[in-house]
């Protein structure tokens, strides 16, 4: 479950990333409107933190622009304001939840807790199936039949794109900032290292499916004929 915080008090923003990471969120941060809607834009995000009061774009702009471009990523509002007014308008812009500063730490943890719970109701079938193989979601078990795999949980998230994409190409850049995040120095090519593991596996379990490579732009599932 991937996390944007957009707020412009770093230290605030480092504590709740730290908070959220020790809950087992991926987090991503920006400090101001700009750069916060240029990552929501992403559309990698299953919940954004947004402030309201923000330098160059505010909170209420980035949730307009962000709900006007299709991207459906809960949005929790947090501000100093505590006007029903200013509720109001968060949420007619989009918002999901509205806390206002000062919070209780452990009281934000579970709202955000709550609307992962309600994101995650899009997809209701713990079971993703392409061709011959099935993906358990709950056990992060790559199946065939009967036989079973255990994956790893980078190996899972990947091919949970890669079956939730169908037979449509995913792009590399999409799968590195779900997956490791933007702020990841990971190395460009270690998403064909986790393809290269998915690879093996179906082979073990002798699956007509198969991983296509799309040059230069990223990876598709496929059937053998």
């Amino acid at each position: 479950m991937k996390v944007l915080i957009i707020e412009d008090e770093k230290n605030l923003s480092m504590a709740l990333k730290e908070l959220l990471v020790c809950e087992g969120f991926l987090v991503d941060t920006a400090y101001n409107g700009t750069d916060g809607l240029d990552n929501a834009l992403s559309g990698i995000y299953d919940i954004i933190i947004l402030d309201i009061t923000l330098p160059k774009m505010n909170g209420i702009e980035v949730l307009r622009e962000i709900r006007k471009n299709g991207i459906t990523s809960a949005v929790l509002l947090l501000t100093a304001k505590s006007e029903t007014e200013d509720k109001l308008t968060g949420f007619k812009s989009g918002a999901d939840d509205y806390m206002t500063k000062p919070f209780v730490s452990e009281e934000l943890i579970a709202r955000v807790w709550a609307l992962s719970r309600r994101n995650t109701m899009e997809y209701v079938d713990e079971t993703l199936r392409f061709g011959d193989i099935e993906l358990d979601r709950t056990h992060h078990m790559l199946k065939k039949g009967e036989k079973g795999i255990k994956l790893s949980a980078k190996e899972f998230q990947l091919m949970e794109i890669l079956m939730l994409s169908k037979d449509s190409v995913v792009k590399r850049d999409y799968c590195i900032s779900k997956i490791w995040g933007f702020e990841s120095d990971i190395e460009y090519n270690s998403t064909d290292v986790y393809i290269s593991f998915l690879r093996k596996k179906l082979t073990a379990l002798k699956s007509n499916t198969v991983i296509k490579s799309v040059r230069g732009i990223g990876y598709a599932l496929g059937e053998n004929e």
